[in-house]
């Protein structure tokens, strides 16, 4: 297939063209179905990503709350200055006294926004409610075990374990059995 000028077609991983670094690799198991194409143009304003597919299945859906994740950034306060926080960093957000903060593998950071605001505006994304007072981001998870009464206890990366209420412990098993197949 031979492909315009500007347009590059990649095999069964992302990598480097021209000079845009493209960041993440993906397994050659991944993208063994897919063919990906970077068509770069300097006349483009803003970058556009178009998904052709049979149909629209959990693994488009995943690349789809992926690609959000990429583009969304968080802002938090840590010792008197603001950062900008890419929002797949974020491990989890918890709520308490009326002050929200951010989780990272890196360090905690205070945010402006409630809890169910951050909920809305990362309701297309990898994060789900597990209580009344935290957001979990599913891609950090390392595992899920049942505990008493219904509820789950989550293993995040460093060993950090947070309990899923029973409220939300059926809603957090679904969307995790949808994740990971």
């Amino acid at each position: 297939m031979k492909l315009g000028p500007h347009k590059r077609q990649l095999g069964g991983e992302f990598r480097q063209l021209g000079t845009h670094p493209v960041v993440r690799v993906l397994p050659q198991a991944y993208t063994q179905d897919m063919r990906i194409i970077i068509d770069t143009d300097e006349r483009c304003a803003e970058t556009e990503i178009t998904i052709r597919c049979g149909r629209l299945g959990d693994d488009i859906e995943k690349l789809i709350a992926a690609i959000r994740m990429l583009d969304t950034k968080l802002t938090g306060h840590r010792n008197g200055r603001q950062h900008l926080l890419e929002t797949a960093d974020v491990t989890y957000i918890e709520s308490t006294d009326k002050r929200t903060f951010l989780y990272t593998l890196t360090g905690v950071y205070e945010t402006p926004f409630r809890l169910y605001e951050l909920e809305a505006k990362l309701a297309d994304m990898d994060f789900l409610r597990a209580s009344k007072n935290c957001l979990v981001n599913i891609s950090h998870i390392q595992s899920i075990e049942p505990d008493f009464d219904r509820r789950l206890i989550l293993t995040m990366e460093k060993g950090i374990k947070l309990v899923v209420s029973r409220q939300y412990s059926a809603a957090v098993k679904q969307k995790l059995e949808a994740y990971h197949g």
